[in-house]
């Protein structure tokens, strides 16, 4: 800058035509530009470089805040998420299989009974899920008791043995490993529909159920009514499409006193996966997906109504291919067609129950890989 000044001081002293100060002036000041920007590459340079170093200190404090809040989980199941690494969940010829297994809560009469189970198949090449429901009068003759017991009396047996002897069950039966159970109970069930703000169901034909039981009028002795009629309510539905909350969905999935073939098991095994599938569009619908609100809300009625053994990488892949197979979901019910219904006997504790055809599981096996592979298996 000193330079400038002495230059222009000189130049000022000078006695010139208007014109030449002009150009004199212009060849001052290109000179001087030219020495300055010579400079200007490393003023650049260092205003990169500050930039830079900003950047990764910056980088470094959120790396040290995430590690330090455990956000750095979510950020690693939103990779698992996105690329779906194969290492982080247990499958066998491209599919992993989950035993959902549905049960009333304290409220209800015998709680850990299973009177909802599901087998899930979820195929990593092509994304399509299968369910399989499966009656829960199936007797299991090892254990002596029916499939819906299992459940309870692994629970009897050990902490935790509940999923354990279930999923070992169901292995038997279909032939296939069950990697993954989910239990979640009726209270949880109501919830998670009632956050989503209920769901649309095709009621495929109308019904109606005299005998509806009432939570907590299991041992009401009904003011010696010998019919015990105060232990139950009636329930109707109407054929046709219908928005159902949580309390009004429940009834639909457990109603197995009505007229006719709704009364059966088998129907309420296909009303169940009829729930299931609209839970599934549900929450795969924009409403959900794009409000955080509600995401949250889903979440914790999960956590809170669920128990699971899948890990929360698989638990992210799993729900990867669950949007994926939006248009690829299939459900079938292991029917009596593979099942008999012997006399009632001692040899199975007097009760109403299935066994499989020549006592041996190996048609059902055939089955349910027939099933999973998408041909005709009736």
């Amino acid at each position: 800058m000193q330079e400038l000044e002495e230059i222009q001081n000189s130049f000022a002293k000078e006695e010139l035509k208007p014109e030449i100060k002009m150009d004199r002036r212009k060849m001052i000041f290109s000179r001087f530009k030219r020495r300055f920007l010579k400079h200007v590459w490393i003023i650049r340079s260092g205003i990169i470089l500050t930039v830079i170093l900003v950047f990764f200190l910056a980088l470094l404090l959120i790396k040290s805040l995430i590690i330090k809040s455990g956000t750095d989980f979510y950020f690693g199941l939103a990779r698992d998420f996105i690329f779906t690494p194969g290492d982080k969940i247990e499958s066998i010829n491209n599919r992993t299989n989950i035993l959902i297994l549905g049960k009333g809560d304290v409220a209800h009469e015998a709680p850990d009974l299973t009177d909802t189970m599901i087998f899930v198949s979820v195929s990593h090449l092509n994304s399509s899920i299968n369910l399989i429901s499966l009656p829960r009068d199936i007797w299991i003759p090892e254990l002596r008791t029916k499939l819906n017991s299992v459940y309870y009396w692994g629970n009897k047996k050990q902490d935790g043995g509940g999923m354990i002897l279930a999923k070992s069950t169901v292995e038997e039966i279909v032939g296939l490993p069950v990697h993954y159970a989910l239990v979640i109970d009726f209270s949880g069930f109501k919830e998670i529909i009632d956050v989503l703000g209920g769901i649309e169901v095709d009621v495929e034909r109308s019904f109606t159920d005299e005998k509806y039981p009432i939570p907590g009028k299991e041992d009401d002795k009904c003011d010696g009514d010998p019919d015990y009629k105060c232990r139950y309510e009636t329930v109707h539905f109407a054929q046709g499409n219908q928005v159902m909350g949580g309390e009004t969905a429940l009834k639909f999935v457990r109603s197995r006193n009505a007229e006719g073939d709704e009364g059966t098991d088998f129907a309420r095994q296909a009303r169940q996966q009829k729930v299931i599938t609209a839970i599934k569009e549900k929450v795969l619908s924009k409403e959900i997906l794009f409000s955080p609100k509600k995401l949250k809300a889903l979440k914790d009625a999960v956590l809170e109504s669920t128990q699971t053994d899948i890990p929360p990488s698989a638990s992210a892949i799993l729900a990867r291919r669950a949007l994926q197979s939006k248009d690829h979901m299939k459900s079938a019910i292991l029917s009596e067609t593979l099942l008999i219904n012997p006399p009632k006997s001692p040899k199975y504790d007097n009760l109403y129950v299935f066994i499989p055809k020549d006592n041996s599981w190996d048609e059902i096996h055939q089955w349910t890989k027939c099933t999973l592979s998408g041909g005709k298996c009736d």
